[in-house]
């Protein structure tokens, strides 16, 4: 099989195509010959050793796949030879082939093509959790999502309405904006590009607080971080929820006299942890999001679909930060040659 090899540290331009053996499913995992692979912010991170997971190289990058299932290890039963499935991986991804646990696999829906399949588990799955465990959403309470044209922010926007909130999207142009209003977020704000002076800020801020109203924001959905975090924070309701889901702006600095004064909760969302630790609320969660999809909730907007030897270019465009909703890279027949 021919897979995108991360062999050193760096960007996208140090990915290699590289022959390699297909894997062997060891006990209690399936191989799969991946149709489509999702690409997310992480890929970018994880090829220059800055994610939490650093997988020994040579290794394909790539956290989330759509397949066709063509082995099964010892003891699975779960799974059959033919099955149509979507798993998050980690890393993998952009290969022809990929071993893993059966756990992590879900049963795609019959009319799911496998390009949404691809661009499903990472971004609804974080978003579920961060809304569902870590938030307590209610009906009727206002959610403010950062980065809110990116598969994350795409996804929790859905997720959101799907729950009975009003949403707001803060995006970086107007055309993300746009995007955003037409995956249902009610409304939007534009921030300017980083890093932010008082002024800014405190501007920034002001809009954020006009969402809020008098009441204020009872949840805010940050993978941006960087200096829109505080203007954030500043805008939030008594006993808001404040989600942690990623730092693409940056590690933010908060003063901590502000979750006191507001009595709200700064909360850390790290769906590979809820895997790891409350596997079944994890497989709970993705039955819920498939049962979504199934009723028309879920819809994911893969806004490009790039060919497999095209596959740096994907990570390229979504270290950018330029990606409005997700990227997909049909891997299919060319990885497996």
């Amino acid at each position: 099989m021919k897979m995108w090899a991360s062999t050193a540290i760096g960007g996208p331009d140090t990915l290699a195509l590289y022959d390699a053996a297909p894997p062997v499913p060891a006990p209690g995992e399936v191989l799969v010959a991946i149709e489509a692979c999702g690409i997310n912010f992480p890929d970018s991170l994880i090829i220059e050793d800055r994610y939490q997971f650093k997988p020994a190289r040579p290794f394909a990058p790539g956290g989330e796949i759509a397949g066709i299932v063509r082995d099964v290890g010892e003891g699975v039963t779960a799974l059959s030879i033919g099955d149509r499935v979507i798993a998050r991986t980690g890393w993998g991804g952009l290969a022809g082939f990929v071993a893993v646990p059966v756990s992590i696999c879900a049963v795609m829906p019959p009319d799911m093509p496998f390009e949404e399949g691809a661009a499903f588990l990472f971004t609804y799955a974080t978003a579920y959790h961060a809304l569902v465990q870590r938030a307590r959403i209610a009906q009727g309470e206002r959610v403010l999502v950062l980065g809110g044209a990116g598969g994350t922010g795409v996804a929790t926007i859905e997720l959101a309405k799907a729950f009975g909130a009003t949403v707001c999207a803060a995006v970086s142009s107007d055309e993300k904006a746009d995007f955003a209003r037409a995956c249902g977020a009610d409304e939007t704000i534009v921030y300017p590009p980083g890093p932010l002076d008082s002024d800014a800020a405190r501007a920034l801020g002001t809009q954020f607080k006009a969402f809020g109203g008098s009441d204020g924001i009872d949840i805010v959905f940050d993978p941006v971080g960087g200096d829109y975090a505080e203007p954030a924070l500043r805008a939030m309701a008594w006993k808001g929820r404040y989600l942690v889901v990623g730092f693409t702006a940056g590690i933010p600095r908060l003063p901590f006299n502000l979750p006191l004064l507001k009595g709200c909760e700064i909360v850390g969302v790290f769906n590979g942890g809820l895997n790891a630790n409350e596997p079944a609320v994890a497989e709970a969660n993705i039955r819920a999001l498939i049962a979504l999809y199934g009723e028309g909730k879920l819809r994911p907007r893969v806004s490009h679909i790039y060919a497999f030897a095209d596959g740096p270019r994907a990570i390229e465009a979504i270290a950018a930060r330029g990606a409005l909703g997700k990227l997909v890279v049909r891997v299919g027949e060319p990885a497996r040659d």
